[in-house]
């Protein structure tokens, strides 16, 4: 207990004469270094703040344009064209001002004027160079001399050094397109899937739309446009995930895993510690924009990087007709969850951030508590994985007020979530399909009550040292969850590292405060409520058919021998892979990102088309994201020689089977690289 004496930062004792209060020297030094870093925060990001408002240019550069303009004036030249004079008469009706002054306020005036507009000339350039995307069509490896003059424009008017927000007012707008476009794509994804009666049906429905209810709905959609940033992201927040009323465990949430073949420890607090600290590392870098923005072409256009800012310090909150999204400046605290208990760890001490060693003390101080959870704890999140009207209603009747509302502001105020997980996961070589299936399935919905389904992230931290993320999909995507991720496993393993013992490296701090365990008071009516979302939220998980496999025969080093995207590769063969496994055409959805336009999201890219299918029927003939009924696909393609496939469906479904499907996949794989001649051996 001394180390929880030593947290006390005052003591007050109530006497006959009154009560006595003795603050001590160490809780000042805690107030003084708090606020300090506080104001170092709110400078850093005044200061960024300005290098990003007038980027292109630099705030350097107005100087350099303000000397100038003073130059030719001592010179006796006009750069102004007379502009200088008027303010100079202007500023003379003050009469406050000497002559000498005058000028020297006239050209400054002037200077700042002429910095604010080249500026926007500079941005405007950018912007209508950057609304070109030709460059997309082009052959990999083969640019026109227009291309290559055009990427050079683009790196002359994007200025150096660009920070993570830099380009977002240089982005073009995302286009409306125009209606005809619009329901021709459309029918060109359906007709694989219809015979000709059904398709000459629809035909006749498009064109109707195309000359009536289209063009009205397209002067809405054009008049948001002109007055919106973007006039797609809005409502695809909205509507796409925080109106929808059903489970978002499953349904919505998403995973990332680890390593599959390092272990860079097996001690859990130890593997959290060194996790936790990277993160937080990164939040630092994100709130000082030290993150670099993505930039395609040979780093030459960027990416949108809007995404990045409800990170961290976020949580979605349930409402009874739609979520919304509480998004804090800063967080000072995560909230760890062991063995149905909660405990708010801060992160920082001495006005510092902990160090991993440091976390990895509290992790295990929270691992050796035996204390057991409170009535209606344990199973607490369970209303996170539920249906969100009754979760919003819970919400509102049991946690607005008292201990309950305390500990619940202290979950979503926090960092992000952490889960110290009790059992064991990752890849098994003795066992490799069921391991790989379990882990998904640990990481995608656990317990169902063991990870705050409604935090941006949920670290997951299993005992044996391996981990994983599980993700809430309204604030992202996930190539922004995939930037974080590798950057804390890279930093976790050679930036970190661990002791021979696999300790994080450092020394323990026993001055730090012990975690708190959050208090609830809930009542019997709300463990109904809670016991309800559960029985809901595995019945999902349960229906949850999962195959998990590496695909190790070739990856992505000899698909570009044959010449082929990757990508198209991929999914050239998981259409033939469906069709071996249904013996039918469905409509597939990709998901293609849009952030090459300001706040860009995702877009829908239907991989089932005409020619597609053609080539799974000549293939079969012997003389040559979320549907109930079919099938989800994961795959990243991983270095030159391995992609890794992560394929579910429902057990509830009778014609689907997540493990005959991925032998499918494997077979339409090889069968798909040996059409191209490139055997799996060769050194072409």
């Amino acid at each position: 207990m001394a180390e929880a004496h030593q947290a006390v930062a005052f003591q007050f004792t109530v006497t006959p004469d009154g009560i006595d209060l003795r603050m001590s020297h160490e809780a000042l030094r805690q107030i003084y270094l708090s606020g300090l870093h506080s104001w170092k925060k709110k400078f850093i990001r005044f200061k960024n703040g300005i290098i990003t408002g007038v980027y292109p240019a630099s705030p350097s550069s107005w100087f350099i344009v303000v000397v100038g303009v003073m130059s030719t004036m001592y010179a006796r030249i006009d750069p102004s064209l007379g502009i200088i004079a008027k303010i100079n008469r202007t500023l003379d009706t003050t009469g406050y001002m000497s002559n000498q002054t005058q000028n020297i306020v006239s050209g400054m005036l002037f200077g700042t004027g002429l910095w604010v507009a080249l500026i926007m000339t500079m941005r405007y350039s950018l912007k209508m160079l950057l609304s070109y995307h030709g460059w997309i069509f082009a052959e990999h490896g083969k640019l026109s001399t227009a291309t290559k003059i055009w990427m050079r424009l683009v790196k002359l008017f994007s200025g150096c050094k660009p920070m993570l927000y830099s380009f977002q007012t240089s982005l073009p707008r995302l286009p409306v397109p125009a209606v005809e476009n619009t329901v021709n794509r459309y029918l060109d994804s359906v007709q694989p899937l219809m015979n000709d009666e059904q398709f000459k049906r629809m035909e006749g429905l498009a064109k109707n739309f195309a000359f009536n209810l289209g063009p009205k709905l397209q002067w809405y959609l054009k008049l948001k446009s002109w007055w919106a940033t973007n006039y797609v992201s809005d409502w695809w927040e909205e509507y796409i995930y925080l109106r929808g009323r059903g489970p978002i465990m499953v349904n919505s949430n998403y995973y990332a895993m680890d390593f599959l073949y390092v272990v860079p420890t097996s001690l859990q607090a130890a593997r959290a510690g060194n996790v936790i600290h990277a993160t937080l590392l990164y939040r630092k870098k994100l709130d000082r924009q030290e993150i670099k923005p993505i930039l395609l072409m040979g780093s030459t256009v960027p990416l949108c990087s809007a995404q990045w800012e409800r990170m961290f310090n976020t949580s979605r909150i349930p409402g009874e007709e739609t979520d919304t999204i509480q998004h804090m400046k800063d967080s000072r605290h995560i909230v760890v969850y062991h063995k149905g208990r909660y405990f708010k760890v801060w992160l920082y001490h001495d006005g510092r951030l902990l160090k991993p060693r440091e976390i990895e003390q509290q992790m295990q101080r929270i691992l050796e508590d035996r204390s057991e959870p409170q009535a209606g704890e344990e199973k607490l999140a369970a209303l996170t994985a539920g249906d969100r009207v009754p979760w919003a209603k819970a919400r509102q009747a049991y946690f607005g007020r008292g201990k309950n509302k305390q500990s619940l502001d202290a979950v979503e105020k926090a960092a992000f979530f952490v889960t110290l997980d009790e059992t064991e996961q990752g890849y098994r070589e003795e066992d490799p399909m069921t391991s790989m299936d379990t882990y998904a399935k640990s990481l995608l919905h656990g317990s169902c009550y063991d990870r705050w389904f409604d935090k941006t992230f949920t670290l997951v931290v299993f005992k044996n040292g391996k981990m994983g993320l599980n993700t809430e999909h309204s604030w992202a995507d996930a190539p922004i969850v995939g930037h974080l991720w590798e950057n804390v496993m890279s930093s976790d393993c050679l930036q970190l590292g661990y002791t021979e013992d696999g300790h994080c490296k450092g020394d323990i701090n026993q001055n730090i405060p012990f975690p708190t365990r959050l208090q609830w008071e809930i009542p019997e009516e709300c463990q109904e409520v809670i016991e309800r979302s559960l029985c809901t939220a595995k019945s999902l998980a349960d229906d949850v058919d999962f195959c998990c496999f590496p695909f190790d025969a070739f990856g992505k080093g000899l698909i570009k021998k044959a010449k082929i995207s990757p990508d198209a590769f991929v999914q050239l063969s998981l259409q033939l892979a469906h069709y071996r496994d249904m013996g039918k055409f469905c409509l597939t959805y990709e998901a293609s990102m849009t952030r090459l336009f300001r706040e860009g999201r995702t877009e829908t890219v239907r991989s089932c088309t005409t020619e597609s299918c053609n080539y799974v029927q000549a293939m079969e003939d012997p003389t040559q994201s979320v549907a109930d009924d079919g099938y989800g696909v994961s795959y990243i393609l991983v270095g030159e020689h391995l992609i890794h496939f992560h394929v579910s469906s429902k057990f509830s479904c009778p014609e689907t089977d997540s493990h005959r499907f991925g032998k499918n996949i494997k077979q339409a794989m090889v069968d798909t690289i040996t059409l191209f001649g490139v055997g799996m051996n060769s050194t072409k």
